[in-house]
C-alpha cells in the first residue's frame, strides 16, 4: 500500500513537472527567438538556419530554469495533497513524514542528475552545434537585405553602397569597399549588376565600372566591362568562435589542470583559447554545470517543510508565503554564489559546501524531532 501510495505522488508530481517545465521554456523560448531574429534581419542567415538555431538553445532555457521549476512544482503538489486532505492518506497508513521526505530526497537526486546531464553535456553540445550552423553557413538573404541608398556591413570585411534597385533585383550605381587582412583596401564602382546565387557559390555580376585599389598611400586605378565579385569566401559578422559555455567539460578541465600546472601557455585546442584571463569565466562555467545541481535536494528538503503544518495552522498562510520566498531567495543566492565563489579560498569554501552544510543540519534536526 505504500508503495503504490508513493507512486501515485511521484507519477503525479512528474507529470506536473514536465508540463510545467515545457510551458515555461517554451514561453521563455518564444521571447528569445524573437531576439534571434536579428541572424535574418541584420546577419542575413536563413530560415531555416534561423530554426534549427533556435531549437537548438531550447536545453540551454530548460537547463537554466530547472531548479526553479522543480521547486515551483513540487511546493504547489504538496499545497494541492494538503489542501485535498490526501496528505492524511500517508499519515494513516503507517508513512511517517520523515520516509516522506526521504522519498522527495530520493526524487530529486533523479532531478538533479537530470540537471547535470543538461548543463555539462546536452546544453553545451547544443548550442556548439548552433555556433557551427552559423559558421559553415552562407548569407542567404543578402538580396533581401540590401536597401536602396543604404550602406550594408553586415559582411565582414565588405561594405556594399546600392543607390536602385528595380523589380527585377538589377541593381544600379553600386559600390563596394573590400578591406583586405593585410591592410589593402579595393574600391569597386559599377553603373549596374545583379547577384548570381548557386548551391555552393554566391557572387556579384557587375557591368561598366571601375576598381580602386589602395595600398600604403598609393592607388591604382583601372576599368572593366564586366567582372564577378565572389561573395561566398565573405562570412556574416555573427560570432562563430565557440564560446565558454558551449565548450565541453574535457577542454574546460584540461584548461584548468595546465593552468595548475603553470603549463597554460602549451595548451592547445583548435576552437578554444585557454588564457590566464578567461580562468575565472572557466571555472564558473563548471561550478554551474557540477554544483548548482547540488541545490537541487536542499530545495526538495525546504519543500518537505510543507508536511510540518497543517491548513488549520492559525498562520499557516503567512507561513507557506514565507517559505516560498525563502526558497525562492536561496535559488538566487545559488545564482550569485558563482559569482563570488572564486574571489578567494575561503569563498569558494563556504560556497561550495553552504547548500551540503544546510542540508543535513536541516535532515538531522528532522529525523530527530519526535512528531516527524
Amino acid at each position: 500500500m505504500k508503495k503504490l501510495i508513493f507512486t501515485n505522488f511521484l507519477i503525479d508530481t512528474t507529470k506536473s513537472f514536465f508540463l510545467v517545465s515545457l510551458a515555461l521554456t517554451l514561453i521563455v523560448w518564444v521571447i528569445q527567438s524573437v531576439n534571434y531574429l536579428d541572424l535574418i534581419m541584420e546577419d542575413g542567415h536563413g530560415f531555416d538556419l534561423y530554426f534549427s538555431y533556435t531549437i537548438l538553445n531550447f536545453p540551454k532555457i530548460f537547463s537554466r530554469l530547472l531548479p526553479f521549476l522543480f521547486f515551483v512544482t513540487l511546493f504547489y503538489k504538496i499545497l494541492e495533497y494538503e489542501e485535498r486532505n490526501e496528505l492524511i492518506i500517508f499519515w494513516s497508513n503507517g508513512i511517517s513524514k520523515i520516509e516522506f521526505i526521504n522519498i522527495l530526497i530520493l526524487f530529486s537526486i533523479l532531478i538533479c542528475f537530470l540537471q547535470v546531464l543538461l548543463s555539462s553535456y546536452i546544453s553545451p553540445l547544443g548550442q556548439n552545434k548552433a555556433r557551427s550552423l552559423l559558421k559553415n553557413s552562407s548569407i542567404d538573404f543578402l538580396p533581401s537585405l540590401i536597401k536602396e541608398g543604404k550602406f550594408i556591413d553586415i559582411i565582414k570585411g565588405l561594405t556594399i553602397f546600392i543607390d536602385y534597385k528595380d523589380n527585377n533585383q538589377k541593381y544600379t550605381n553600386i559600390f563596394l569597399t573590400e578591406e583586405k587582412i593585410d591592410g589593402t583596401k579595393r574600391i569597386i564602382y559599377a553603373e549596374s549588376g545583379y547577384l548570381v546565387s548557386s548551391a555552393d557559390n554566391k557572387k556579384f555580376k557587375l557591368i561598366n565600372g571601375n576598381i580602386i585599389d589602395q595600398n600604403e598611400g598609393k592607388s591604382i586605378e583601372f576599368g572593366f566591362d564586366e567582372i564577378n565579385f565572389d561573395l561566398s569566401k565573405y562570412q556574416s559578422k555573427t560570432i562563430t568562435f565557440p564560446k565558454i559555455q558551449e565548450t565541453s567539460n574535457f577542454k574546460l578541465l584540461k584548461c584548468i589542470m595546465y593552468n595548475y600546472k603553470n603549463k597554460i601557455q602549451d595548451y592547445k585546442e583548435s576552437d578554444f583559447n585557454c588564457e590566464l584571463s578567461t580562468m575565472v569565466v572557466v571555472q564558473q562555467e563548471l561550478l554551474r554545470r557540477f554544483h548548482l545541481p547540488i541545490y537541487i535536494p536542499l530545495i526538495s528538503l525546504l519543500c518537505s517543510i510543507l508536511i510540518t503544518r497543517s491548513k488549520e495552522y492559525i498562520h499557516y498562510n503567512r507561513f507557506k508565503y514565507f517559505l516560498f520566498s525563502f526558497i525562492f531567495l536561496i535559488i538566487v543566492f545559488s545564482e550569485i554564489s558563482l559569482r563570488y565563489s572564486l574571489i578567494n579560498s575561503f569563498s569558494f569554501l563556504f560556497f561550495t559546501t553552504f547548500p551540503i552544510i544546510l542540508f543535513i543540519i536541516l535532515y538531522i534536526i528532522y529525523s530527530h524531532r519526535k512528531k516527524i
